[in-house]
């Protein structure tokens, strides 16, 4: 399929194949470019139409399953007007987190993007634990991640750059202003035609302005300081936008927190899993040890206690929801938990027969 709209939007040879099932059966292919409480809104080779999901995908208990903006989705015609999303197409990436008010569900907030543009403010709130998280998740996408500083007009120590470089390993660490529009250019030219990109960061840390900026116009609303300088949260709802030049980028509401969903922590700290490497026992547990080279690190000050402890942290995090998640992995706790009760039953009756 060779439309010039689907090829503006991203599509490839790839989607194509896998969309041949459902050309045969007389669907036709859109991509979401917004999510709403009452559906979605796609963009197809009729331009744009409201959509729903069929029964069968909002019925599915897995979120995963259910499309998110950025998806590639079959649909028709719906019988009261609009459209109905009748399959996903496959995603070669996705930005995840774990749904923060359920036990063990996977929250999509954007699928198939190429890269995902970190966004962290340089003032007050400036957070290198949380830079870490959101690495982690990007790391864990598929997509490359690229870490953008806002607000260096009011940022007063520059060690937060090096702070920031140092946790944001093997990543480009780009510095703007989107007050003045310094650095901004170096972002426009990580931009390329139908390839997608998100921003991804907290509440306040200016992105609607940054898009604005890369748009060179107003193309979002943009909130006031407040009392605190901290920007004002103002988008609602994720949604994807066409910047001049092509490139398609997704605006994300900000985000109060972010809980990583699966994955790997070692890409977001390579450091430490080098460090683990050169322990002396391969299944070092990096306490008490001898030859433990994350403990010496940590002794002689190469190793931020505050970074292993950010590491530690998403490690459990992440072992918790593995946990929640699989039968086998509770199966085999539950096993080592009674091992462990018959082994401490047998010593106090051992114990008592000694005394």
């Amino acid at each position: 399929m060779s439309d010039g709209t689907l090829a503006a939007l991203g599509w490839t040879d790839e989607l194509e194949a896998a969309f041949t099932p459902y050309a045969e059966r007389g669907f036709e292919p859109a991509r979401i470019v917004a999510e709403h409480r009452g559906g979605y809104l796609v963009r197809g080779e009729r331009d744009e139409r409201l959509a729903s999901a069929r029964g069968r995908l909002r019925d599915n208990e897995l979120w995963g399953s259910m499309p998110a903006v950025g998806d590639w989705v079959a649909v028709c015609d719906a019988a009261g007007g609009g459209a109905a999303i009748e399959a996903v197409l496959p995603r070669h990436s996705k930005v995840s987190r774990k749904t923060p008010w359920l036990k063990a569900e996977e929250h999509i907030l954007v699928a198939n993007v190429d890269t995902v543009l970190l966004v962290s403010g340089l003032d007050g709130d400036f957070n290198p634990r949380r830079i870490e998280r959101y690495l982690t998740a990007a790391w864990d996408s598929g997509a490359d991640p690229v870490l953008v500083l806002t607000k260096l007009d009011v940022c007063d120590n520059l060690e937060k750059l090096v702070e920031a470089e140092a946790v944001a390993i093997g990543v480009p660490v780009l510095a703007v202003s989107n007050l003045t529009g310094e650095g901004v250019d170096e972002v426009r030219a990580l931009l390329r035609p139908a390839r997608t990109f998100v921003l991804l960061g907290s509440s306040g840390v200016g992105k609607s302005t940054l898009i604005n900026r890369l748009a060179e116009r107003r193309l979002m609303p943009t909130g006031d300081l407040r009392r605190d300088g901290r920007g004002r949260h103002t988008t609602r709802h994720r949604q994807l936008l066409v910047l001049p030049g092509g490139a398609l980028l997704v605006d994300t509401p900000g985000l109060r927190e972010l809980q990583v969903w699966e994955g790997d922590v070692d890409s977001a700290f390579s450091d430490i899993a080098e460090l683990q490497a050169e322990c002396r026992f391969n299944d070092c547990g990096h306490d008490t040890e001898p030859g433990c080279a994350v403990q010496e690190a940590l002794a002689s000050g190469a190793l931020d206690p505050d970074r292993y402890q950010s590491y530690r942290k998403l490690q459990r995090e992440l072992r918790a929801i593995e946990m929640r998640s699989s039968t086998r992995l509770r199966r085999e706790a539950k096993q080592r938990w009674r091992q462990r009760a018959r082994e401490s039953r047998a010593a106090r009756r051992y114990k008592d027969r000694i005394e």
